[in-house]
């Protein structure tokens, strides 16, 4: 089975858009959302809509902090944060609210757990920065293969037989094997607003058959994202984030 790994969307409909053209020259069975639909971007309304019509179609979507707190979490978040989320909750209407509402925060699907934060505290909403950070999942679940985002930096990290856990390295667009000697964590990055320094969609592509993860990158119109956001009077530092991709 070949997953495709989206995660921390944040209404971001031209990235949203890039990466679910670029799926179908993959041969994709499923797709697996990580939460953070909304925030941050200038199209809640049509990334809330598209993610339930892939839902409907078989797709499994969990819920991140921002889109909890769109239907009135209390969840922490920074003055730029909190200004998108104030307005994201004005556009959104009772079926996007119910939609968010019912997303579970985690879902184990055989060999695979999907998670927006992290596996050991799914709501508290840590973040995985490093293998000292992956480590907490790793204890709590069995799951052989865990992935999760939050973080919008892509990551890569393995756990052997005896629970040392490592960070590993990797290259973009290359199959990385995932020997069945360890258990692996997988922090996919962000599709709609990444962090790393590279303003193109993150994703990841996981293949059960062949026992592969591979972190993708997919161009999309920046610019006319960065205009959304501007459009709906957001702060511009929101704009610029995506134009330089951190």
């Amino acid at each position: 089975m070949r997953v495709a790994v989206l995660t921390d969307i944040h209404a971001n409909r031209e990235a949203f858009e890039a990466v679910l053209a670029d799926l179908e020259g993959h041969g994709i069975d499923r797709i697996a959302l990580l939460g953070d639909i909304v925030g941050y971007g200038g199209d809640p309304e049509w990334c809330c809509e598209k993610a339930a019509e892939l839902v409907e179609a078989g797709a499994v979507c969990v819920r991140g902090n921002h889109d909890s707190a769109a239907i009135g979490g209390p969840e922490a978040m920074s003055k730029f944060a909190r200004s998108a989320m104030d307005w994201t909750r004005t556009r959104l209407g009772d079926a996007h609210r119910a939609f968010l509402a019912a997303l579970p925060l985690q879902v184990e699907d055989g060999e695979l757990l999907f998670v927006h934060a992290s596996a050991n505290e799914p709501g508290a909403w840590s973040y995985i920065t490093s293998d000292t950070r992956a480590t907490p999942s790793f204890r709590a679940s069995t799951a052989r293969i865990i992935l999760c985002g939050h973080v919008h930096v892509p990551l890569l990290a393995s756990c052997d037989i005896g629970g040392v856990v490592r960070e590993q390295a990797f290259r973009q667009g290359l199959p990385i094997p995932l020997l069945r000697s360890r258990r692996w964590l997988a922090v996919v990055g962000s599709v709609g607003q990444p962090r790393d320094g590279v303003p193109k969609a993150a994703w990841a592509l996981v293949d059960t058959g062949r026992n592969e993860l591979t972190f993708r990158r997919t161009p999309y119109d920046v610019a006319k994202a960065a205009g959304r956001i501007r459009a709906a009077g957001l702060p511009e530092e929101l704009a610029i984030r995506l134009l330089i991709g951190t």
